[in-house]
C-alpha cells in the first residue's frame, strides 16, 4: 500500500505535507528515520493528530525528491506490529526472534585457511569468490539502490584483491567484515532479548468458567489461551488479565497501575474493566472483551516494541557523515595510484574507510546502555530518549506518587469523645477495617500494629463498595468511611466539628471518619509520605549539572514550599491544576531549559508529552507509560538520577568511539595511500579498530 500526500504550506526552507499514511497505525520514529535520508533534508517532525509531516530543508529544489519519496513510500514497513510477543514477528518495526548466525563467519574463516592448503590458482579463485559472494551481491545491489555507500566500498575491496589474485587480503577482509557484523547483531539479540523479557504479562492464570454437561465449573487456564466471549472470575487481591464489561458481582478495583488514582473505584455489572488492574474486594465475573495482544497492557508492549529500534540524532549523524566519507576514501584511492602507479596501494586503500566504525560502534552502545537500563528497573524506549535525557538540564517532578510513595501513611487521631483516647479510636477502625486490603484500610491496620494493636470484638462486618465498612460492637452501631456514607447515608450530624475537620483538611491530609452509636466518634488524618531517597536522588542531580529542579503539587503555597526546602528543590508552582502542568513545562521550555518530566497519573500525560524527555514512574498511569519517553520498572525515585547519569555516560562513550573511529582511520588511511601497509595490513588495522570500537560499546558504562 502506498501513501498519497499533498503540499499544503511551504516557506522558503520549511513545507508541510497533508499525508494519509499518517492516519494508519504506524511506527513515527520508523517513518522519520526513513525521510531523513533524503539528500537536503535537515530535519523532519511528524504531527500524526493532523495527518502531517513538517520538512526542513535548504534549497527548494529538493521538494520535488520529497514529493516523489511521499507518493511511493510502502506503508507496510512502518505499521506496528500487533505481536510482539508472538512466535512469529511480521513486523520490521519489531523485535526479531532470528538468533545471530555465526554461518558467516565459518564460511569466511574457512576459506581464509582453505586457500592457503590449496595450491592451484583456480581452486583458490573459486573458494574466495564462494566465500566472498554474498558481500560481492549486497555491494552491488546496494550501488543501484542507494549508489556509494560504505557496503559498496567494502565490496569494492574484496573485489580488487580478488582481481589481484591477492587472496590473503581478500578471505581476511571479509573474516574481519562478518566478525564485526557478528558482534554487532549478538550484542542487538541480547539487548532485544531482554527487553522482550521486562514485557512479558504479568499474569499467566486466569479462572475461567465453563458450561460442562449443563454444570458451571470453574478451570485455572493459561490466559494465553482465554479466548473473547469467555467469562473470566477474578477474585479480591487478583489482578484482571483481560479487557471487559462485568456481567455480575460488584468489587472495588485499584485501577493505579492504569489511572495513577490511588482510591479504589466500585464496579458493578456494566462497568468495564481493564487488565493490569487489581480486584481489592469483591468477586466479578468478566465477559472478555479483549485478549492476549489486544488488552491495554500488551498495546504498551507493543509501543515500546515499536521506538525500540529508532535511531538518534547522533545516530543519523554518523550513518550520514559515513556514506559521505566514502567518495573521500574513493578519491584517495585514486590518488594513490597517481602516486605509485601501483594497484596494491589501491586496494590497501579500499581497505580503510570511516564507515564500518561509525555507523556499527553507536547503535550497539545504545542497545548495550539501553539493556544495562532494563536490568537496573529502567525501560528506555530507544536511542532518542537515552540522548534528550543526557541533554535535559531542568528537571520537573509532580509530587504526588513521585516525590512522595503514593502510599497513605496515619498521621493525626482526633478524638470528639472524652470517654474515647485516640489510641482506642485506632483499635476500633482497626478492627474493623483489618480485614480488607484497601490502601486506607491497610494504612489504618499498619498504625495500630506499631502502637500494639488490641483487638475489639466486633460482629459480621458489612463493606460497602466506595463508601466504607459498618458493623456492630457492644451492641452499638459502627460506621467508618466517607463523610458522604456518615453525614448523608447514615445522617451523623458534622456540625459541631466542623472547624477541627476544616484545619485537617487544609493541611492536606486525606480524612477517614470513625461513627460510634449515631454520632462522629472521631477523624484519623493520613498522609502520603515523601520517599525516603527524594532529597538523594536531587542532590545527584545538581551533582551532574542539572541547573533547575522544579515542584508541580495542588497543595497550598506555604506547605509546598516547606517540601520543597526539606529536599533541595529549586522552584515550586503550588495550587496547581492537573490542566496546567503541560503549560508550565512549556513555559520552562521558552525559557531556554532542556526539559525531562517525570510524572504518574493520567492528568501528566500533556506534560509528559510536551517535556523533551518524559519519565512514569513504576505504578503510573497506563496512558503515562505510553506517553513517556522513560519508564521506571522499580518503584524507586532514585532510578531518575540513575538514568540521567547512564545517559550522560552513554553520550560521552559515543563521542570517545567517535574521535577514536576519525582519529585512528584517518591515519590508517594515509598510510594506506603512501603505500606504507598492504591490503592485508590495512584489513586488520581497520577491522580490528572497529572491532575494537564495538567491544568498548559492548562493555557499556
Amino acid at each position: 500500500m502506498n501513501a498519497n500526500s499533498i503540499l499544503i504550506h511551504q516557506t522558503k526552507h520549511r513545507a508541510r505535507f497533508l499525508c494519509d499514511i499518517l492516519k494508519s497505525d504506524l511506527n513515527p520514529s520508523s517513518l522519520e528515520d526513513e525521510l531523513n535520508e533524503i539528500d537536503g533534508v535537515s530535519s523532519v517532525r511528524i504531527n500524526k493528530l493532523a495527518n502531517s509531516i513538517v520538512f526542513k530543508y535548504e534549497d527548494e529544489s529538493v521538494l520535488a525528491q520529497i514529493q516523489s519519496k511521499l507518493d511511493t513510500l510502502n506503508i507496510d514497513q512502518f505499521q506496528v506490529c500487533d505481536t510482539f510477543l508472538s512466535e512469529h514477528v511480521v513486523c520490521g518495526s519489531c523485535v526479531g526472534e532470528d538468533k545471530p548466525s555465526k554461518a558467516g563467519v565459518i564460511r569466511a574463516s574457512s576459506a581464509l585457511v582453505a586457500e592457503r592448503l590449496v595450491s592451484d590458482d583456480r581452486a583458490k579463485l573459486a573458494l574466495s569468490t564462494a566465500a566472498s559472494l554474498p558481500l560481492l551481491s549486497e555491494g552491488v545491489k546496494e550501488l543501484y539502490s542507494e549508489g556509494l555507500t560504505s557496503k559498496v566500498l567494502e565490496a569494492l575491496a574484496v573485489g580488487v584483491s580478488l582481481a589481484r589474485k591477492d587472496y590473503l587480503a581478500a578471505n581476511g577482509t571479509n573474516v574481519m567484515l562478518e566478525l564485526g557484523e557478528y558482534i554487532e547483531e549478538t550484542t542487538v539479540h541480547k539487548s532485544d532479548d531482554l527487553i522482550k523479557e521486562l514485557a512479558k504479562p504479568n499474569v499467566s492464570e486466569a479462572w475461567v468458567e465453563f458450561d460442562i454437561r449443563g454444570k458451571k465449573e470453574l478451570r485455572l487456564v493459561a490466559t494465553s489461551t482465554i479466548k473473547v466471549g469467555d467469562i473470566v472470575v477474578v477474585g479480591a487481591g487478583d489482578t484482571i488479565a483481560i479487557d471487559g464489561h462485568i456481567i455480575s458481582g460488584t468489587s472495588s478495583v485499584n485501577q493505579v497501575s492504569m489511572t495513577g488514582e490511588s482510591e479504589a473505584v466500585k464496579k458493578e455489572r456494566g462497568d468495564r474493566v481493564i487488565s493490569g488492574t487489581v480486584v481489592e474486594e469483591g468477586r466479578i465475573k468478566i465477559w472478555a472483551e479483549s485478549v492476549g495482544e489486544d488488552t491495554a497492557t500488551a498495546r504498551i508492549k507493543n509501543y515500546i516494541a515499536s521506538t525500540l529500534n529508532e535511531k538518534s540524532a547522533v545516530g543519523l549523524k554518523a550513518t550520514k557523515l559515513a556514506d559521505k566519507l566514502v567518495p573521500v576514501t574513493l578519491g584517495l584511492a585514486g590518488f594513490s595510484y597517481l602516486l605509485s602507479r601501483d594497484m596494491e596501494t589501491v586496494a590497501s586503500v579500499l581497505q580503510a574507510d570511516y564507515s564500518c566504525a561509525l555507523k556499527l560502534a553507536t547503535p550497539v552502545a545504545f542497545k548495550t546502555s539501553i539493556a544495562k537500563a532494563g536490568k537496573n528497573g529502567i525501560m528506555i524506549k530507544g536511542a532518542k530518549s537515552l540522548e534528550a535525557l543526557n541533554e535535559a538540564d531542568a528537571f520537573v517532578f509532580d509530587k504526588t506518587g513521585t516525590l512522595t510513595y503514593g502510599e497513605l501513611v496515619v498521621e493525626k487521631i482526633t478524638s470528639y469523645d472524652k470517654k474515647w483516647s485516640e489510641e482506642k479510636i485506632l483499635n476500633l477502625t482497626a478492627s474493623a477495617e483489618e480485614h480488607y486490603f484497601h490502601p486506607v484500610a491497610e494504612a489504618i491496620v499498619r498504625a495500630a500494629k506499631k502502637k500494639g494493636f488490641v483487638h475489639m470484638h466486633h460482629e459480621e462486618v458489612e463493606f460497602i463498595v466506595a463508601h466504607g465498612v459498618k458493623t456492630i460492637i457492644d451492641g452499638k452501631d459502627v460506621i467508618i468511611g466517607s463523610r458522604h456514607f456518615l453525614e448523608d447515608d447514615e445522617g451523623i450530624d458534622f456540625s459541631k466539628h466542623e472547624k477541627a475537620i476544616e484545619t485537617c483538611l487544609l493541611d492536606g491530609r486525606t480524612i477517614l471518619y470513625v461513627g460510634y452509636d449515631k454520632k462522629l466518634l472521631g477523624t484519623i488524618g493520613m498522609r502520603d509520605k515523601v520517599r525516603d531517597n527524594a532529597k538523594a536522588m536531587i542532590t545527584k542531580l545538581k551533582e551532574l549539572g542539572v541547573k533547575k529542579t522544579i515542584m508541580l503539587t495542588g497543595d497550598i503555597e506555604i506547605k509546598a514550599n516547606k517540601l520543597a526546602k526539606e529536599l533541595g528543590i529549586d522552584t515550586v508552582y503550588a495550587n496547581m491544576q492537573p490542566q496546567d502542568k503541560a503549560d508550565i513545562i512549556k513555559k520552562i521550555k521558552a525559557d531556554g531549559y532542556k526539559v525531562a518530566f517525570v510524572g504518574d497519573g493520567i492528568n501528566d500525560a500533556p506534560a509528559l508529552m510536551s517535556a523533551d524527555v518524559g519519565i512514569s514512574m513504576s505504578k503510573g498511569a497506563d496512558i503515562a507509560k505510553a506517553t513517556a519517553d522513560v519508564g521506571l520498572l522499580k518503584d524507586d525515585i532514585e532510578a531518575v538520577s540513575e538514568a540521567k547519569e547512564l545517559s550522560m555516560k552513554t553520550m560521552k562513550l559515543i563521542g570517545t568511539n567517535f574521535n577514536a573511529t576519525v582519529g585512528i582511520n584517518s591515519v590508517i588511511l594515509v598510510g594506506a595511500t603512501l603505500g606504507m601497509f598492504s591490503p592485508l595490513t590495512t584489513a586488520v588495522l581497520h577491522n580490528g579498530t572497529t572491532i575494537g570500537l564495538l567491544a568498548n560499546s559492548m562493555k557499556g558504562v
